[in-house]
């Protein structure tokens, strides 16, 4: 199974498209492992206008989607932002993400950044650079993603995370929106 996960922003959309790899029937106790396909950060410059950076976010996701396949989606949950600008600014983004994956039929389930957090690192208060390392660990990445990749990353992980019954419930079982 893969997932597309988007830790969506204005400027900086981290992505990423994670595959779940099923564990090898022959070695008893063998656990399903998973690899990033892809990630990266969607950027867009500082003069370009909202508008213009909401097409750049859905076409790049969609080219994502074209190139990998992946079968459902999962977000980022909104977060409670001091300005109600910066919060329209990013539901916008994340509206931008989440209107390409259902374009193409795709389920879209939502994660609150803390639950991401305690998912993939053990404490819901980690810091970004904590994310990165463990998506580098947990992914036998050779390098460090940048940090809005990173989130993407571990978004996708506990999206897997929360729909494997063998795990402990750090998520809440996921709900498409």
């Amino acid at each position: 199974m893969r997932v597309l996960s988007i830790d969506p922003a204005l400027r900086n959309t981290g992505y990423a498209v994670v595959e779940r790899i099923a564990p090898d029937p022959k070695i008893r106790g063998s656990k399903p492992d998973f690899k990033a396909l892809t990630y990266g950060v969607i950027k867009n410059a500082p003069k370009l206008r909202q508008s213009g950076c909401l097409v750049q976010i859905r076409e790049q996701i969609k080219d994502v989607i074209d190139e990998f396949s992946p079968e459902v989606c999962a977000v980022e949950g909104v977060i409670f932002v001091q300005s109600y600008k910066t919060a329209i600014t990013m539901g916008a983004a994340r509206g931008a993400a989440i209107l390409a994956a259902a374009e193409h039929g795709m389920e879209v389930f939502e994660y609150a950044p803390k639950r991401v957090k305690q998912a993939v690192v053990g404490r819901g208060s980690a810091d970004k650079q904590q994310v990165a390392f463990m998506m580098r660990a947990l992914l036998h990445l050779t390098e460090t993603p940048p940090h809005d990749a990173a989130d993407a990353l571990a978004i996708g992980l506990a999206h897997f995370y929360a729909n494997d019954p063998t795990r402990p419930a750090v998520l809440d079982k996921a709900v498409p929106i």
